[in-house]
């Protein structure tokens, strides 16, 4: 599978605690830069539903 092109570095940033599961959530639904990952991209990442 592909992932978006900032996958890695939202991923890490949740990895090392730096990010929270709502900046995560955020980088869905950007509404300034647009989307940096998809819905399935944020399952992967927090092990939750995206909703």
């Amino acid at each position: 599978m592909e992932h978006s092109k900032n996958f890695e570095k939202v991923k890490k940033f949740f990895d090392k605690g730096l990010w929270s599961k709502q900046r995560v959530y955020n980088a869905v639904s950007n509404p300034t830069s647009g989307p940096w990952i998809t819905e399935a991209e944020y399952q992967e990442i927090t092990g939750e539903a995206y909703e």
